[in-house]
């Protein structure tokens, strides 16, 4: 009696549930839909359960379809990293990665260095995914994961790649018409531009200034006439004198180092928000993420020297 599901199925199943519907993964196949529809069809006959659900617009996994998905992805994994030990010619990077990052920095940072990396390892195929939130850390749709502050899972493996802290910065022209604050109870009067990505609470600055006994901390509620989910828009909204802005020094280190924006509350800190390269443990063994990881590590903290180095820390 053969199996429901066979060895060849995996992988389609894998990059079936990659896709948006039939014809994009033939497409990725490079097969014809007709035989990706056949190829399911003949799957699911075998299984005796529909594994996908179908209509004119959409498609979608079913429960068994998704609990196939999820093995499917574990077991190729599995197989990999037996390769690697195997055979020696797989230290060498190759297969598909699939990385995630946000809009601004993936698209400012990630992406150029990105076509470094498949320079170096042309047997790499790397897919990246640009998105305002981060994935659920039990998302295995990536391989990789570039993200600020260090994520509160142990079920994953968190490398720092590169310092970073959020600055509050503010165009010149901005604080010649409404005066620079000296506390963080000044932020109250002042027009804040907001950013809302993420988990944060939205609108909620917290600082902290002074070390051991000394040390104080404020957490301000924010508020203004501008708002954005894009980084990127706030960074120009700050350029164009519209209010105060906190924003990573990645972000606005130029702009700072150009007089474009000045700092404000340089004397308080934001909370740490170091660049990670997050992945599961299934994938520590991966020859292409370590090998990502590792060039991810060595090329950012040289792509930039830290933004305001003459300020306090």
């Amino acid at each position: 009696m053969n199996p429901s599901i066979q060895p060849a199925d995996l992988s389609f199943m894998v990059a079936l549930a990659g896709s948006a519907s039939l014809s994009a993964t033939a497409r990725e196949l490079g097969l014809s839909k007709a035989a990706v529809s056949k190829r399911l069809a003949t799957i699911e006959a075998r299984a005796g359960v529909a594994l996908v659900n179908r209509t004119t617009r959409r498609m979608s996994l079913t429960p068994e379809g998704e609990a196939v998905v999820e093995r499917a992805r574990r077991i190729l994994d599995h197989m990999e990293e037996l390769d690697h030990m195997l055979s020696r010619s797989a230290q060498l990077p190759k297969g598909l990665l699939r990385v995630n990052a946000t809009l601004g920095f993936g698209r400012s940072h990630v992406a150029p260095l990105i076509s470094r990396f498949c320079r170096l390892y042309p047997e790499v195929e790397v897919q990246l995914q640009l998105s305002v939130n981060p994935p659920a850390l039990t998302d295995e749709t990536f391989d990789v994961c570039i993200r600020f502050g260090l994520p509160p899972d142990a079920r994953v493996i968190a490398r720092r790649l590169a310092p970073n802290r959020r600055l509050l910065c503010a165009s010149p022209g901005y604080l010649a018409r409404q005066g620079t604050p000296r506390t963080p109870q000044d932020l109250l009067s002042h027009n804040c531009i907001g950013i809302r990505q993420g988990d944060e609470a939205y609108g909620t600055w917290r600082l902290t200034t002074g070390q051991g006994a000394r040390q104080r901390s404020a957490s301000i509620k924010t508020r203004g006439s501008l708002t954005t989910n894009d980084g990127e828009i706030a960074v120009r909204w700050a350029l164009d004198g519209h209010g105060i802005l906190m924003r990573a020094e990645w972000d606005v280190a130029r702009y700072l180092r150009e007089g474009q924006l000045v700092p404000v509350l340089p004397q308080w800190r934001t909370p740490e928000a170091d660049i990670h390269a997050v992945y599961p443990q299934r994938l520590q063994l991966s020859a292409r993420v370590r090998a990502f990881v590792a060039f991810l590590a060595d090329a950012l903290p040289a792509l930039q020297a830290p933004a305001g180095a003459d300020q306090a820390a």
